[in-house]
């Protein structure tokens, strides 16, 4: 099964759960899905680093512990989150839990390159951020960092995740790409974005591109201003490569005690060109099928 498959289905299969159990408002509790399923969730501060939960089984019995080493209540909701993927999604308890195994410790996050890892993610984020209600909230605000500050605000979930989850619900072009020390962790694209063409996103490991803000900021040319985001304009092709140059705007903030930086491109222009390259199909369709044809 193709692996972008797999983490879609991830996601839907955590909207189901919330549609089976009637909920519909914002934010989604975890914690009280867990408990109606039977699982007992509880904190444990001393989880080793880099394990963001675990879950237990023993007999026919489910537990999750979430870390709490890192002060961030949203990435802890996620982790619950993520943990839930491992009990809902098929397959997982087999795979994470086979025959004499009591627990999983899990790495949440969209970092690990193990596929249920990120299918588990993946439930994560449409769990606590699911389509039709937060595409509702987006639609309130204009594209960028200001739509995921307030889509996280509303979710109760950290903007690391929710600008992955901005990135696949957006209409808008947009690019999410969180980096450490000027090397790219990850990068995400909305399938607007990826209608140009040839695009050639940052790879895990690549250093960031030199002609970006994001450089800057990591090499300590442009100041970390604990008020805000860093905000300038570069090219599409300075980030995403393609073959196709069109201004973008790179917000680009620091997110404090992870030593991590998130950086959002979004590109104005390239909606508008879509819908009406859509919309001149349409009318060409249109016109064709309306045009009288007539016997000789």
């Amino acid at each position: 099964m193709n692996r972008a498959f797999r983490l879609r289905m991830a996601s839907q299969r955590a909207e189901a759960v919330l549609r089976e159990r009637g909920i519909d408002t914002l934010p989604v509790d975890p914690v009280a899905i867990a408990r109606k399923a039977g699982i007992v969730v509880r904190a444990k501060p001393d989880t080793a680093q880099g394990v963001s939960g675990m879950l237990l089984r023993h007999g026919d019995s489910f537990g999750i512990l979430y870390a709490t080493h890192l002060p961030n209540k949203g990435f802890q909701r996620f982790s619950i989150g993520h943990e839930l993927g491992h009990f809902f999604v098929d397959g997982h308890i087999d795979h994470v839990l086979p025959q004499g195994t009591d627990s999983h410790r899990s790495r949440a996050g969209f970092e690990s390159p193990d596929i249920y890892e990120r299918e588990a993610d993946h439930f994560s984020a449409g769990l606590l951020m699911p389509a039709d209600p937060c595409r509702k909230l987006l639609a309130k605000h204009e594209p960028g960092l200001a739509a995921v500050e307030a889509m996280a605000a509303t979710c109760q979930t950290s903007l690391t995740s929710t600008a992955i989850r901005y990135a696949g619900l957006a209409d808008d072009a947009v690019a999410v790409i969180m980096s450490t020390a000027g090397v790219v962790d990850y990068c995400f694209l909305s399938d607007t974005m990826w209608t140009l063409p040839q695009l050639a996103p940052p790879r895990k490991g690549s250093r960031v591109p030199r002609a970006t803000a994001t450089h800057a900021y990591a090499n300590g040319a442009t100041p970390r201003h604990n008020s805000g985001p860093t905000e300038a304009a570069c090219d599409v092709l300075d980030w995403l490569g393609g073959n196709r140059s069109l201004p973008v705007t790179e917000e680009v903030l620091h997110l404090g005690s992870y030593g991590k930086t998130l950086t959002l491109l979004t590109v104005e222009s390239l909606l508008d060109e879509t819908f009406q390259e859509e919309d001149e199909d349409e009318d060409a369709d249109l016109e064709e099928r309306w045009t009288p044809r007539f016997r000789c």
